[in-house]
């Protein structure tokens, strides 16, 4: 029987100074790709599925990883939260995220990628995970960081708001935004003053002033811790 030489592996191997050579021509490409401006960046021309498909995805794990960990506080059916979550999002979230029963905005048409009609997805996501996007926005998506202006206890109400739109019929959305807070400065009122006694807002009226004595958000850690294609405000 005529005798075979084993297998040789490093042979069908590319070598090291081709794998360079490849990466370099790679990178080469991709960054007269970027340089050229060839993509459109608009807001009314939908990414390529294999981009939309990475971001959605890498949206999707960044939020579930950052929000592990976030506890909800028990008393996410209060009225008072939820009273108080109706009157935020009918000044902040209705543009985008619109309501049981409510038309496309100008606004809302506009947005690429659109902002989820929470009145159907405001259950796609947990509390905490709700609770950190609209704490700390979504990048290149339009979703404000809330939390650079609203504290924690602000924004679980407005998780308590949301998670309750998807049950709601036209008129009860109506109803619950009626006997909300009155304005946005009327719900800051009452707020806790930071502990340090800091002014992050500074002077000013209105919405800044009523912000005055706030207290400062707090960090993700020792909450008692928790919007939106989509992406979550």
């Amino acid at each position: 029987m005529a005798y075979k030489k084993p297998y040789d592996l490093k042979r069908h191997l590319p070598s090291v100074s081709f794998v360079v050579v490849a990466l370099m021509a790679s990178a080469a490409v991709a960054g007269a790709f970027i340089y050229t401006g060839v993509y459109n960046i608009g807001a009314d021309a939908p990414h390529w599925s294999f981009v939309y498909n990475t971001l959605d995805t890498l949206r999707e794990r960044s939020i579930s990883r950052a929000a592990d960990g976030i506890r909800a506080p028990t008393d996410l059916d209060s009225p008072d939260r939820i009273a108080s979550g109706a009157g935020l999002y009918t000044e902040m979230c209705t543009g985008c995220h619109l309501g049981p029963g409510l038309e496309p905005s100008e606004m809302s048409q506009g947005l690429y990628p659109q902002a989820p009609r929470l009145a159907s997805a405001g259950l796609d996501h947990t509390p905490a995970e709700q609770f950190w996007a609209i704490k700390h926005g979504i990048k290149l998506s339009a979703m404000p960081a809330w939390g650079k202006t609203h504290n924690d206890e602000l924004i679980w109400d407005m998780v308590a708001f949301v998670r309750k739109l998807p049950k709601m019929s036209p008129a009860q959305y109506n109803a619950i935004i009626a006997s909300a807070p009155a304005d946005h400065d009327e719900m800051m009122e009452g707020m806790a003053p930071p502990a340090d006694g800091a002014d992050h807002h500074g002077g000013g009226s209105g919405h800044d002033a009523a912000m005055e004595g706030m207290a400062a958000p707090a960090g993700d850690a020792g909450h008692v811790d928790p919007p939106g294609a989509s992406h979550a405000h």
